[in-house]
């Protein structure tokens, strides 16, 4: 397939470049099956100007380090916290830092099955052979085990608790049995590399509780919203940038644009404007992430149905649709925003201006 019809490649195909700079420069001691050290697996993801290595993840640095320490142990790693808190790009990052291998991945949801996680059977072999080497069908937790990387279980806890519960014996053993198969083909021991990387959304529908027995098998960090505004504005603009660079889009966010769309997140993620005005929060999820796809989206709208220059009437209808996607009443609490917030903002600011223009969308 060629590289230009790939909608979103893989961590490890993306920073190639960094990956093998860092593996060149890496003079620290790495663990049993590591291909980078510690040191280098945290500078691949909150960045290096002198290597050229782009920051990535953008919050906690402490984080980070505890981490990778988790990595290097036998507890698993759970990363938890709101959705587009970025906990799925960072196991990303460290899967392919660490192994060189993101894709070696389990999507957690209520249907998820057993032999989805660890092995199957091609059943025509099966029927024809018996259960054999080559009648088995290696799951992504078997295959991690065997070759000593990483497995990221993404959404651990939309899986039902008794599948959950497989994870026990893989996170204590470091083994995975198959009773069908005799002697040592029966086994599977992990190799040096091996861990499990989890992530979990506490706040979506479908959440079921883990057990305190698979709870103890793994180290549990929050991933907590971008507080710093200046980071988050970062943040924003690259990626944005990013995304509108692979649809060859050629306008982008000026500062004045990824200003206004950051701060209006934050006005209405932490229910408290800079100027200390209180408003009602709504009950919509407004991550770093989300900000990121309403100015992607801005911009797309932009380039396609305007005239290429991004403004706040363009941040205002997907904040719209952001907002109002998940329940009605935020409805009534985005219009007290605009009438209270924006309203009193437009006029001093041509940007904010533009988007109380676009108030009336929320009446249609």
């Amino acid at each position: 397939m060629h590289k230009a019809t790939i909608l979103r490649e893989p961590a490890e195909v993306v920073h190639a470049g960094e990956l093998d700079r860092l593996r060149a420069a890496d003079s620290g001691p790495r663990p049993a099956g590591w291909r980078l050290s510690p040191r280098a697996v945290r500078t691949f993801v909150l960045g290096d100007r002198e290597l050229g290595v782009r920051q990535k993840f953008y919050g906690d640095d402490a984080l980070v380090d505890r981490c990778v320490v988790t990595l290097m142990s036998n507890r698993g790693l759970l990363l938890v916290g709101e959705p587009g808190t970025a906990k799925s790009m960072l196991s990303e990052l460290f899967a392919a830092a660490i192994g060189g291998d993101s894709t070696c991945t389990i999507q957690g949801t209520s249907g998820t099955t057993e032999d989805q996680i660890t092995y199957s059977w091609n059943y025509a072999l099966l029927l024809a052979e018996g259960p054999t080497q080559r009648a088995l069908v290696k799951g992504p937790m078997y295959v991690a085990a065997e070759q000593g990387k990483p497995c990221r279980f993404e959404e651990v806890t939309r899986v039902q608790p008794e599948i959950q519960d497989v994870l026990i014996g893989v996170l204590s053993d470091k083994v995975i049995h198959v009773p069908e198969l005799t002697g040592a083909e029966a086994t599977v021991f992990a190799e040096r590399g091996f861990n499990v990387l989890a992530t979990a959304n506490l706040r979506d529908r479908g959440v079921h509780e883990m057990s305190s027995a698979l709870k103890r098998r793994f180290n549990f960090e929050t991933v907590r919203p971008i507080a710093d505004r200046r980071l988050e504005e970062s943040l924003v603009k690259q990626q944005t940038a990013t995304l509108l660079a692979l649809s060859e889009v050629q306008t982008r966010l000026t500062d004045d644009v990824v200003s206004l769309l950051v701060t209006a997140f934050h006005d209405l993620r932490d229910g408290v404007t800079a100027e200390g005005t209180v408003i009602e929060r709504p009950s919509a999820v407004l991550s770093s992430a989300e900000a990121v796809a309403v100015g992607y989206a801005a911009g797309l709208d932009a380039q396609y149905f305007g005239d290429g220059k991004v403004g706040g009437e363009h941040v205002a209808r997907q904040l719209i649709g952001t907002v109002l996607k998940d329940n009605p009443d935020d409805g009534k609490k985005l219009r007290h925003y605009f009438d209270v917030v924006v309203k009193q903002r437009a006029r001093s600011d041509s940007q904010w201006r533009r988007v109380f223009q676009a108030r009336g969308e929320l009446d249609r």
